[in-house]
């Protein structure tokens, strides 16, 4: 998106210098006018078409959401996957991996508040959101692994 936003500054920047060369039969006041109306021209092209790249990302959202949810599902049952290899293990595994488990749940259901504020995102917070629910699911997959790669140390499979 940095690249685009770039390129429309670099467009806008040629459009006007292009439009700012003087011509033998102008005179300097109808080249700034004219310098004038083509900066307003490419500066409310440049402001459509940063708007549009913003609704794009927000157009995004259902498919965000969905692939979040998938993503989620996928990820709670795997702890239910873990919980059940916890369950087969010795009792003081069981008191160790316990609060590592439970943590994760925590994790997951604030993960799944974040995916409501997702849905619930208008376009103005819809960036926030996102990167907050990235970012939790970052964090909430770092712990399942550290505690998946802890069962495989601790509890034999």
């Amino acid at each position: 998106m940095k690249h685009k936003k770039l390129l429309i500054t670099f467009l806008s920047v040629a459009v006007v210098a292009v439009g700012c060369k003087p011509s033998v039969e102008k005179t300097a006041a109808e080249n700034r006018e004219a310098a004038a109306q083509q900066f307003d021209k490419v500066k409310t092209e440049t402001k459509e078409a940063a708007q549009a790249m913003k609704d794009y990302a927000f157009a995004q959202k259902a498919e965000f959401v969905a692939t979040m949810e998938k993503q989620l599902a996928d990820l709670n049952r795997d702890l239910d996957q873990l919980a059940a290899k916890i369950e087969k293990s010795s009792d003081a595994a069981k008191a160790e991996a316990k609060p590592k488990l439970q943590a994760l749940r925590e994790q997951a259901a604030k993960l799944n508040k974040k995916l409501d504020e997702a849905r619930n995102a208008t376009e103005s917070t819809w960036d926030d959101v996102k990167a907050g629910f990235k970012k939790g699911y970052a964090e909430l997959k770092d712990g399942f692994n550290q505690a998946r790669q802890w069962v495989s140390d601790k509890i034999a499979p």
